[in-house]
């Protein structure tokens, strides 16, 4: 019962009065004043200046003492050059910086020319760091080094070495230090205050994650793959179909000038918090979303719609220099890219920092949206298939990345390698990001673990469902395939060009009991796979692997083969369809519907000739042909259904080289590209670049009439001895994928 003296509702009035007028102008600017003291500081571009004194006494009648009987800084030298033991030491000796980049948790040295010699018994002096603005000892951000062991911080330093009036001092940022640009002081330390060294952005330094030391959480204890996975520019990354595989050569460039400074600008950008910055699992996870522009202005465009007139198209990329160079300097996002694309610069940044890295290439690549670990294609009641209902693709191939590092905040043995992703798919905590995820607990099922290890495992181990579909709309599982998904997964070999097969690292064998095992614990975390058991089909269809150049004719060949002692009938239905790489269709251009008839264990082939000019002007980029072939066994009713993507091979240009292959010894390469095709390619762009020996350059050419040849000549110099290669692409609405590399042997 209501209570009496409770107080009434407040009762609606109507009134005719207009609601209050807006305030004209902007609405007022959101600070943090009233939350904090002062903001979370975020840039390391903005750095404050600490002052040059620093007194500690009140001026007298006299006004402030004199610190001139104090030591008295000369010059610092930083040993920066690339062939002095600082950055010969620290693996950084490739970075075309005018800059000191050494690694935490190892020892790097300063010189240091005072007025006169050092005397350890009563001069006080000590090296300062600072990071981004406002500087705090509290926050890591300030770091006084001391030289002598009676008074240490966190930072051990030391005096390596004193020659009259000029003491090496030796310095050793934590393992865990801040990673990023700081900037260095020399501070005499005397009763009345401090003396400092005037701010040079010459004596600024970079310190980065440092893979070859043990306490740092991105060792890796193999040095193959140390130099593969941080220090190698050259990569690899594989597209095609599992099948047919093709190598898509990627100048990764993270020594190339200015690249250092546009991947710290990232974390800029995405305002991560100065502090955060030594932690390689928020680095990676950030940098995931900052990679792509759909939610933060990150640093590439996604776009798959075939037309790029705004931007470059993805496949005329050779490398990751111009890109990361551009959104440095615009500060605006690049256009364009796809998986490949994303994955090549995100494993440019991590190895600039220092995160060891590689590009993984997942075939047969499932994008599960709703969790549910399966791929759906309908059929209608006759086998076709219904491509109004079939609303789920699966992509011929996709790529991410693997980075390596511990991981504290998960259970022992789930540190080491880690999968990111910075390709837009789905949302992850609210932004377009994916990763970290342990490989580990993706093979083990663990899919509870920190960040989106579900989503990673529903790439690898996707079932594809087959469903009859009835005039009334109910709906009946016919197949399923559980091997199609995840059927290879490569990276590039380390020390080699050679392709490794990691697929092993991410999945059991298929029908495994361990893989069962794994499938069952999935299902707890809600991924249930399809649990249909359905009669094996005595009747299979068999369509050929083919290879195919753009512009040929070829013949399809389906073959029907019965297992049966027993007479069969198939009513078949063939269609080929050309398919974006994301494998959604674009256009079918083939359509067949035979009915074979076999006797008892027989195998009959269908055979049909396919004319290039029925495919050639609905092709997009990458040229991919998809056929499906469903048939219904009439004696049985059973569904049988076979798949094929055929990804059609693009025609080459070659690259010669002339010239003395050394150091600074100029050299030129040639490209020659002849059209194989009777029709005139419009708007075509090359380019050509080469990590350690030729930075990014492009040539235009309006029109490539058919049967006509082009060469172009670049003259080069090489900067560094070793192996590199020369990559070269030519690209147009028309025709893209088209690539040559060589390689080159660089003499000191």
């Amino acid at each position: 019962m209501a209570d009496p003296d409770a107080a009434a509702p407040p009762i609606a009035v109507a009134s005719s009065d207009p609601p209050p007028a807006l305030p004209d102008g902007p609405p007022p600017k959101v600070t943090h004043r009233g939350r904090v003291v002062t903001p979370s500081a975020s840039s390391n571009e903005d750095a404050d200046e600490l002052p040059e004194f620093e007194y500690f006494v009140a001026p007298g009648p006299r006004g402030l003492p004199s610190l001139a009987e104090y030591l008295d800084i000369l010059e610092v030298d930083m040993l920066k050059k690339p062939d002095e033991s600082n950055r010969v030491q620290h693996h950084t000796d490739l970075f075309n910086t005018n800059l000191l980049a050494v690694r935490r948790g190892q020892e790097f040295q300063v010189k240091i020319a005072f007025d006169r010699p050092y005397d350890a018994t009563k001069d006080k002096f000590a090296v300062e760091f600072g990071i981004g603005p406002s500087p705090q000892f509290s926050k890591n951000t300030y770091v006084p080094v001391f030289p002598t062991p009676e008074r240490q911080s966190s930072w051990a330093g030391r005096v390596a070495e004193t020659a009259g009036a000029t003491v090496t001092m030796g310095i050793t940022p934590t393992a865990d230090a801040i990673v990023g640009r700081y900037r260095l002081y020399v501070a005499v330390v005397t009763p009345y205050g401090v003396r400092r060294t005037k701010q040079d952005d010459s004596r600024d330094l970079y310190i980065l994650y440092n893979p070859w030391v043990k306490d740092d959480a991105v060792f890796l204890d193999d040095e193959e793959e140390r130099a593969e996975c941080v220090l190698n520019e050259s990569g690899v990354i594989y597209h095609g179909t599992w099948d047919d595989i093709a190598e898509r050569n990627w100048n990764f460039g993270q020594f190339d000038y200015g690249v250092l400074d546009a991947c710290l600008y990232i974390m800029d950008r995405a305002e991560m918090p100065i502090i955060n910055r030594g932690d390689p699992v928020k680095v990676a996870r950030i940098a995931s979303a900052m990679l792509n522009s759909r939610d933060d202005d990150g640093v590439l465009v996604g776009s798959w719609s075939g037309d790029y007139s705004y931007g470059v198209a993805p496949t005329s990329w050779t490398g990751s220099t111009n890109i990361l160079l551009g959104y440095y300097r615009s500060r605006n996002p690049v256009r364009y890219a796809q998986c490949w694309v994303y994955a090549a610069v995100f494993n440019s940044f991590l190895r600039c920092l220092g995160i060891p890295s590689r590009v993984v290439t997942n075939f047969y690549s499932a994008h599960d949206n709703d969790g549910n670990l399966k791929t759906d294609i309908i059929l209608d009641e006759n086998g076709r298939i219904d491509r109004k209902n079939t609303r789920d693709s699966i992509w011929n191939y996709h790529c991410w990345n693997e980075c390596y590092m511990t991981r504290s905040d998960l259970p022992t043995g789930f540190g080491g390698w880690q999968a990111v992703d910075a390709t837009p798919q789905e949302t992850s905590d609210g932004m377009f990001r994916c990763g970290p995820a342990s490989v580990r607990a993706i093979k083990h099922g663990e899919l509870c673990f920190p960040f989106d290890a579900a989503f990673v495992f529903a790439e690898v181990n996707s079932d594809v469902v087959f469903y009859s579909r009835q005039k009334d709309g109910t709906m009946t599982v016919v197949k399923v395939k559980k091997d199609h998904v995840g059927r290879l997964i490569l990276t590039k070999a380390p020390g080699s060009y050679d392709r490794r097969d990691i697929t092993h690292l991410y999945k059991f064998p298929e029908g495994s009991v361990e893989e069962r095992t794994v499938l069952e614990k999935g299902e707890v975390y809600g991924c249930a796979r399809e649990q249909s058991e359905l009669p094996e089909a005595d009747v299979e269809l068999l369509l050929p692997s083919l290879e195919v150049a753009v512009g040929d004719d070829f013949q399809l060949d389906l073959q029907v083969v019965s297992r049966s002692g027993e007479r069969r009938t198939v009513d078949a239905y063939v269609t080929g369809s050309v398919v974006y790489y994301t494998g959604v269709t674009s256009a079918d251009f083939l359509f067949k519907t035979p009915t074979v008839k076999l006797e008892g264990n027989q195998s009959v082939k269908e055979v049909w000739q396919v004319p290039a000019r029925s495919y050639m002007k609905k092709l997009v980029e990458q040229a991919n042909l998809h056929f499906i072939a469903t048939g219904k066994v009439k004696e049985t009713g059973q569904i049988i259904t076979a798949m094929k993507v055929v990804a059609l091979h693009t025609p080459k240009l070659s690259i010669k080289v002339s010239g003395l292959s050394k150091v600074n010894e100029e050299m030129t390469a040639t490209m020659d590209f002849t059209n194989p095709f009777s029709f005139i390619l419009e708007h075509v762009y090359v380019r050509f670049e080469g990590p350690g020996v030729l930075s990014p350059v492009f040539k235009y050419y309006g029109l490539i009439p058919g049967g006509s040849r082009v060469t172009w000549a670049e003259n080069f110099t090489p900067r560094r001895a070793g192996t590199t290669r020369l990559i070269a692409t030519l690209d147009c609405a028309a025709l893209r994928q088209v690539a040559g590399q060589i390689q080159l042997d660089v003499l000191p």
